[in-house]
């Protein structure tokens, strides 16, 4: 049923996607003064849902962290399929689509035409395109033992043939490990540098403006780190289902979404620090641009999405600052859901609050989105949720080959089980045996 729903999600974007760029980019909300609208919006949304997954596996793999293992593979899907979500927008934004191939520094026939080097623009297509490949072959990797176990398993011989070659002739040696263990290592390296790069240089498209509300050195730190807490929110909403629909409940425990809730108190109160920082520098800049722009921010029109923005974001992850409500798994799942509307509000807040009054008063406007880009925006949603039933149905969703301390006959879990065993008297135990038959 979920993946009939969002099929329809998916379709449905296509439709508006297709009529945008049949009727043009006139048929979205944007104008002359907005000129970026829930499109760059939710691409910066998107990018920033990403980014959990590569952190999980990558810097928690390379600090040696036990707890990654339960959740990093879904969270390592949800990464590439997120960047595959946020991909689009920049492409159809530029509304004459066919034209796309412009950004890459190809060898052309059109004379002096280059892409131009020094626009921020630019690097996000190297960035995100590079951090997108990275991820791709850190998630292939891993699932490498996993599609070799699932090969000596399969019950029928395409099944067996497909997985077989998906898992490149794996058998298991000490080689074989040995190699999957340094190509772990070296795609972690890569990756973590990626992590904090790839939504810095986002924040670029923003920074290196002189539009009052953008132009600000904090951004990096402050798009990473809200990169980080929306993502972590992302895999924890995705999580919680997983957990409960296939009974994973053994293996993806309380105690690795109280971790990431953990993680989610901190990057949400660095987000916090910068806001309240963002609003410290208007004031004490004494620049009048600036201090109108978030004068408007919080009581001019969208003051409404200002203030979902610090709600969401900064008030409510407070909450996991008590354990029971770290440790209580619907609390938890409705916040990852907060918190995720809370950082679409404020990349809108970032976007649009900052460009419709700019520094001349006849160009002032009000933005508001049409059908389409909604449409879009769905589908982006019908895409996503379509990659992630198919990638549960065919895939493991937990790391076989990392989560063996977990399992009945050798992990921890059995070693205390044999030990309160070993503790009762003979009377106890027949009794217990005698139940448990």
């Amino acid at each position: 049923m979920g993946f009939i729903f969002s099929l329809l999600l998916l379709g449905f974007g296509a439709f508006s996607v297709t009529w945008e760029v049949y009727w043009g980019i006139g048929t979205w909300g944007i104008n002359r003064t907005v000129g970026w609208g829930w499109d760059i919006t939710n691409f910066v949304w998107w990018v920033g849902i990403g980014h959990a997954g590569t952190l999980i596996s990558a810097i928690l793999l390379l600090f040696r962290q036990g707890w990654r293992t339960g959740v990093n593979r879904a969270a390592e899907a949800m990464t590439i399929f997120a960047v595959m979500c946020a991909g689009q927008f920049p492409i159809f934004h530029m509304g004459r689509v066919w034209n796309a191939f412009y950004v890459l520094p190809l060898p052309n026939s059109r004379g002096a035409l280059w892409p131009n080097f020094n626009s921020a623009l630019l690097w996000d297509v190297f960035a995100i395109s590079t951090y997108f490949t990275v991820s791709l072959l850190f998630w292939y990797s891993g699932l490498v033992p996993d599609f070799a176990t699932i090969r000596d398993r399969a019950k029928t011989k395409l099944r067996k043939r497909l997985y077989g070659v998906a898992s490149f002739g794996w058998t298991g040696t000490a080689k074989n490990w040995q190699r999957f263990e340094a190509l772990s290592l070296v795609l972690a390296g890569l990756s973590t540098p990626l992590v904090l790069s790839v939504h810095t240089i986002v924040s670029f498209d923003f920074a290196t403006s002189v539009i009052p509300g953008w132009h600000a050195t904090i951004f990096p730190p402050y798009f990473v780190a809200g990169a980080v807490f929306s993502g972590f929110a992302m895999v924890n909403t995705l999580l919680v289902l997983v957990r409960k629909i296939f009974r994973l409940e053994d293996y993806i425990t309380i105690g690795h979404i109280e971790a990431m809730n953990k993680v989610i108190v901190l990057t949400g109160s660095i987000v916090g620090v910068a806001y309240l920082t963002e609003l410290f520098m208007a004031w004490y800049s004494q620049v009048v641009y600036e201090q109108q722009a978030f004068k408007w921010r919080v009581l001019g029109p969208y003051w409404w999405s200002y203030w979902a923005m610090m709600s969401c974001n900064v008030v409510s992850p407070q909450f996991f600052w008590f354990k029971k409500l770290r440790r209580n798994i619907v609390f938890t799942f409705i916040l990852s859901i907060v918190v995720n509307i809370g950082m679409w509000f404020e990349r809108f807040v970032i976007i649009v609050t900052s460009l419709y009054r700019d520094y001349l008063p006849s160009s002032w406007t009000y933005y508001s989105p049409t059908w389409t880009e909604m449409g879009f925006y769905i589908g982006t949603f019908g895409l996503f949720f379509t990659c992630f039933f198919l990638f549960a149905k065919y895939f493991p969703v937990v790391a076989i080959a990392e989560i063996k301390f977990t399992l009945k006959t050798s992990g921890d879990n059995y070693k205390r089980e044999m030990q309160a065993l070993d503790e009762k008297t003979v009377e106890e135990f027949i009794h217990v045996a005698e139940h448990a038959h």
